[in-house]
């Protein structure tokens, strides 16, 4: 029975330390995301098939382009390549706000990336846009960042805020005296638009923030890219225009309803909406990398009469997306 008792004390004095061993082991493990020497790739990117159709075909195409590795993570498929000797990282976010997000974020942890250059399709807010424009909006908000409200009882068509709100609705005309590009914020019925709350390094709390803004040296970029291209046929129609600057918004929707549209057009003068790039500007705007995006037009989002034809145009005008996708890493790779 004593052989019995020294033998268990001698297995419990092992399990004791191998876990204090572990604990030790554990404890020198540097967690969180690689740290990369090798140099950085241009994260060329989009949303869904048709468009990687587009990117995938040009860079067949090129003989100063290829695809020379891929690697699925978690589900997503990442292609490692060059074009014009300069490293590329190729991958579909897939659609909406968190596939963008979580897309964007895996590849910034698990690949070196210096900057990204996204495109995909969009729907036009500004009906002076027609499908095969291409946009590359300065800024990016959330446009479905919001309260839901109760009607008040008391005042039929006005509605009971939350108190911090209210507060945050006060706030605004002194905030748009020190920055234009604040919206002009107003309910769309009992849907009244609010801020996203950000951290990053630097900061001692999360803030508000009204937007995204894409990085200058690659607006530029793509002003310069624009400048040089030859003009662009949509369907042998009509020529499209070409814009950088003002304002595109993002959703968590499928924008069809003309009435919302027109409100987003007066509330965040946007020009574009669709349902990744302020995800993708937040992501990119946290990890202090530098982005931009450039979208192609579909459709007037919710101006048809009947059912949305956008994917009338999905091909074309990713076509069109991505001749200017790969004019701005043209240009890129000149400076």
């Amino acid at each position: 029975m004593k052989k019995y008792r020294v033998l268990l004390l001698i297995l419990f004095t092992s399990v004791w330390l191998g876990g204090c061993a572990s604990v030790e082991k554990s404890a020198s493990i540097d967690f969180g995301p690689a740290t990369f020497t090798q140099p950085g790739f241009t994260a060329v990117t989009v949303a869904y098939a048709p468009e990687m159709e587009g990117i995938l075909n040009r860079i067949a195409q090129d003989p100063n382009a290829s695809i020379h590795t891929t690697k699925t993570i978690k589900g997503v498929t990442y292609r490692l390549g060059t074009y014009h000797d300069e490293p590329i990282l190729v991958f579909a976010t897939g659609m909406s706000i968190a596939n963008a997000a979580m897309t964007m974020q895996m590849a910034l942890d698990y690949f070196p990336v210096k900057q990204v250059v996204y495109m995909g399709i969009a729907g036009a807010v500004n009906p002076k846009w027609q499908p095969g424009d291409v946009i590359v909006p300065a800024r990016w908000y959330y446009h479905d960042e919001s309260v839901y409200t109760n009607e008040d009882p008391n005042s039929p068509g006005q509605y009971i805020l939350p108190e911090y709100y209210a507060a945050f609705m006060e706030e605004q005309e002194s905030r748009r005296a020190q920055d234009p590009h604040i919206p002009h914020y107003k309910p769309f019925h009992f849907i009244h638009p609010d801020e996203v709350l950000i951290v990053k390094d630097g900061m001692d709390k999360p803030k508000d923030t009204a937007y995204f803004s894409a990085s200058e040296r690659l607006l530029e970029a793509a002003k310069q890219a624009m400048a040089e291209m030859p003009v662009q046929r949509v369907l042998n129609e009509r020529d499209a225009q070409l814009f950088v600057g003002g304002n595109g918004i993002t959703g968590s929707v499928f924008m069809d309803n003309r009435e919302y549209r027109k409100w987003t057009r007066d509330v965040f003068n946007a020009e574009v909406t669709e349902m990744e790039s302020a995800a993708i500007g937040q992501v990119c705007t946290i990890n202090n990398v530098d982005w931009v995006i450039v979208r192609a037009i579909s459709d007037l989002a919710g101006g048809q009469e009947g059912v949305n034809v956008e994917n009338k145009f999905d091909k074309e005008v990713s076509r069109i997306g991505a001749n200017v996708l790969f004019s701005v890493l043209d240009t890129l790779a000149e400076k």
